[in-house]
């Protein structure tokens, strides 16, 4: 009977290896797929604007379509979040850099480093980030203790 048991708690513990493994794989997916649609809108907006490129034109766009998305889709589509989608996609203009990052960092983890002008700095932070693992706490102190020396 206690054989039995070891068995069944070893099976238990690789079940739940098992769920843990795929529920860490779904939020990695989630996250990769709505960072790449913020990429995509903002690289919409972007072109869109540039189209005209007169600055108050380019303003109306972003309020007017905040209201439209916030009306069909609920909270989460203002301005503000429309903005940071286009600095997004202007800081990181080349899809294939934004499919690989965006499958090692999160969302909060790009919006943080989206800020630093000089690229060669905004990579190394990307580089430490995913070697070290940092959370997004971690990531927002480094640069932070970085930025201040």
């Amino acid at each position: 009977m206690a054989e039995s048991l070891q068995i069944n708690t070893g099976l238990v513990g690789e079940i739940k290896s098992l769920i843990e493994k795929s529920k860490q794989n779904i939020a990695i997916s989630v996250n990769s797929e709505m960072t790449l649609l913020y990429w995509q809108i903002g690289q919409r907006i972007n072109s869109e604007i540039l189209m005209d490129s007169r600055a108050e034109y380019g303003k109306q766009i972003v309020v007017s379509l905040a209201r439209q998305l916030t009306s069909d889709y609920g909270g989460g589509w203002g301005d503000k979040q429309l903005r940071l989608c286009m600095k997004f996609a202007q800081v990181f203009n080349d899809l294939q850099i934004v499919y690989t990052v965006c499958r090692q960092l999160s969302w909060s983890h790009l919006r943080l480093v989206m800020f630093i002008d000089d690229e060669l700095k905004r990579d190394f932070y990307i580089e430490m980030c995913k070697l070290e693992r940092w959370s997004v706490r971690t990531f927002r102190e480094r640069i932070q203790s970085f930025t201040i020396r």
